[in-house]
């Protein structure tokens, strides 16, 4: 629940706003929301240093008056609110002019209670993996079963053509991240949404820019289960132990899912080219027979099996879900196939933790059996960027037959000392050792370089990272284009 600051910073909030501005406005849940806040008919600015795709068009694209550049002007005049993005530190200098100001001031978490979540039935995903393709999933089956959802989710869903929907109807899907919610607030942003109903697909160790360890990571999934009441449900995925180990203890109803554990099981599973067929089982006894997910992937199939539990919960029949399940087109950046040139088709991906590049890669693999596959890595996020899983990236590329990592990802925010950074000449050794040739670029000239002259018909290529990876998916793709003439 949010705490005594928080409730005194929504005390603020002035009965009358005509303008709301936002810094750091390029992040995509901020991007998002200042899309439905102009849709709600305020006055939108918002502030940036850069403005990436997919975000920057969908920005673009809306009425938000747009800002390059952090600056005490941006306030000048002083809008009514100000919404503060979690990338936004302490001492940027547009926040540490509004914190000279009287100007009212929320985080993303508690704009988003404020204006649109109050009013709702929220459904949930959190969890380490598998909460973007999760909540863009759910939402999609709501609105084929016609429930007419509001939504709000970390990438683009290529069914609604953006990260954000506002719908008629009582529910709001939306993704809730365990990352800390501001500079002021250090509690995981998914505490504010308040759930009726969440998922938690996994609990594994991540950013470790702000957790300490896997415990620490767990300690907020804890809090979660303890916020939830006898009113709520959670649906918990039991293939990954600290999930359920992070929920017990809950007032709330809790259902197990998963692949290999759990109440529901996916049963039957069928991989292939067309996507992914499966059976669903409770306890042993089947309840739903001969579902189609068209993207595919075992993970998807977990995806798929958890927004299946809850939506069940919820109200929605076997057929509605599968319906919804058998139309879903997934999220941009997640195993999203780009173009094909020259025989070789160019894959992009958000992964960027060790779990999600293993499942990533099997998918792949999966749907195009017999075929090379080029992996390039860009070791971006702040995890990533660190040695805390330098084992574990050794044995994430099985099944690649060669990987080409990125130079660890320099940010003036985040020096990391080079005792804790992530060492990519060692780690060329460890994924070599599991099969495939693997090459340590110096830039990411060189990995476009290297994947040109290797790459022949009939290859996959995949290039991921949670960033924009200097184009290189898109200058692969022109590359293979000019060579094939």
């Amino acid at each position: 629940m949010p705490d005594k600051d928080s409730d005194a910073r929504l005390a603020r909030i002035p009965s009358s706003i005509h303008h709301i501005h936002l810094i750091g406005v390029a992040g995509t849940a901020m991007a998002a929301l200042a899309g439905m806040l102009v849709e709600r008919g305020f006055r939108v600015s918002g502030s940036d240093n850069q403005f990436y795709e997919p975000t920057a068009s969908l920005l673009r694209g809306s009425r938000v008056e747009l800002k390059t550049g952090f600056s005490p002007g941006n306030l000048d005049p002083a809008p009514d609110l100000v919404v503060v993005g979690n990338v936004v530190q302490r001492v940027n200098p547009e926040a540490q002019a509004l914190l000279s100001s009287p100007v009212p001031y929320l985080s993303m978490s508690e704009a988003l209670w404020q204006f649109f979540l109050k009013d709702k039935q929220v459904l949930m995903v959190a969890g380490t993996h598998g909460k973007t393709t999760s909540t863009a999933m759910m939402a999609h089956v709501l609105a084929a079963a016609g429930r007419d959802p509001s939504m709000l989710v970390g990438g683009v869903s290529l069914d609604f053509g953006s990260n954000y929907r506002l719908g008629r109807g009582p529910h709001f899907v939306i993704e809730g991240d365990e990352y800390d919610t501001a500079f002021f607030d250090k509690g995981p942003k998914f505490l504010h949404y308040r759930a009726t109903g969440a998922i938690v697909t996994a609990v594994e160790f991540d950013h470790a820019d702000i957790y300490r360890d896997l415990d620490h990571v767990k300690a907020s999934f804890r809090a979660l289960a303890e916020q939830a009441d006898e009113s709520r449900t959670l649906v918990v995925c039991a293939d990954f132990p600290h999930a359920i180990d992070a929920v017990k203890g809950s007032r709330a109803t809790i259902l197990t899912f998963g692949l290999g554990a759990g109440q529901f099981r996916a049963a039957n599973v069928q991989v292939g080219a067309d996507g992914a067929h499966f059976d669903v089982e409770r306890d042993g006894k089947a309840v739903a027979r001969g579902m189609h997910l068209p993207i595919g992937g075992r993970m998807n199939v977990a995806n798929a099996l958890g927004v299946f539990v809850l939506l069940g919960e919820f109200g929605l029949s076997e057929a509605e879900i599968g319906g919804g399940l058998k139309s879903f087109k997934s999220v941009a950046r997640r195993q999203q196939v780009i173009g094909e040139a020259g025989g070789v088709t160019v894959i992009d991906d958000f992964a960027h933790h060790p779990t999600a590049i293993r499942v990533t890669l099997q998918a792949i693999a999966e749907k195009y059996p017999g075929r090379r596959l080029l992996a390039a890595f860009e070791p971006r996020s702040n995890t990533a960027r660190r040695n805390v899983f330098q084992k574990e990236f050794g044995s994430a590329f099985a099944g690649a037959s060669r990987v080409y990592l990125g130079p660890v990802y320099f940010k003036d925010t985040d020096p990391i000392p080079p005792t804790e950074r992530l060492d990519t000449p060692a780690l060329v050794s460890a994924i070599a050792s599991q099969g495939a040739e693997t090459f340590a670029c110096a830039s990411n000239d060189e990995i476009l370089d290297r994947m040109v002259a290797d790459a022949r018909v009939g290859d996959v290529a995949v290039f991921m990272s949670n960033g924009p990876f200097d184009r290189l998916k898109d200058r692969f793709l022109e590359a293979m284009q000019n060579r094939a003439g």
